[in-house]
């Protein structure tokens, strides 16, 4: 897989982390540096926790499924891609009565953020990427786009952030689009 590829799957996974960013930031209100560094380095963790997890479970059944593994990658890019522009027209519930830069709901927000690269780890292991390298970089892209959207939530407010979670799904799409087509062809 090459570097251009690697970062935008890297950026396409993180818009949703941004997108939160932003909205955390703009629940907060004014933010400070503490909140700053704790939702920035949980969600670049995760998001480079998990698709090494999803990586070890897809080495396991990577000999069952070698000759459609395309198939899966392109359905499995295209279902978090079409989920994230869908997630992006979902009214907005966010809870206004809670730090979300703290405790459990840093977890679950961390958490919600990076299934999407628990996908990718998957399709990762089924087309035989080798997962280190591609998971630091998702975790390296996810902290700095969580750490600028922090920074610049409280005044781009929460549309901005839709905004780049459709960009983000259209990227995810296209890149399927791309594994599918080098496959095929």
């Amino acid at each position: 897989m090459n570097t251009v590829t690697l970062v935008l799957i890297a950026v396409g996974l993180a818009m949703d982390a941004f997108a939160v960013s932003i909205s955390s930031s703009v629940i907060i209100g004014k933010v400070n540096k503490h909140q700053v560094f704790r939702l920035s380095f949980h969600f670049g963790l995760f998001q480079a926790l998990m698709p090494v997890i999803g990586w070890m479970a897809g080495r396991s059944i990577h000999e069952y499924i070698a000759d459609w593994d395309h198939w899966i990658a392109f359905f499995l890019l295209a279902f978090i891609g079409g989920k994230a522009i869908y997630e992006s027209f979902k009214k907005d519930n966010n809870d206004q009565g809670s730090d979300p830069s703290k405790g459990f709901s840093l977890v679950l927000l961390s958490t919600a953020t990076s299934i999407d690269a628990l996908a990718v780890g998957l399709s990762f292991a089924v087309l035989n990427v080798t997962i280190w390298y591609p998971s630091l970089i998702i975790g390296i892209i996810t902290a700095a786009l969580s750490l600028i959207g922090v920074l610049l939530g409280s005044r781009l407010g929460k549309k901005f952030g839709k905004r780049m979670e459709v960009i983000g799904g259209i990227v995810l799409i296209g890149i399927g689009l791309k594994i599918l087509i080098e496959h095929i062809l």
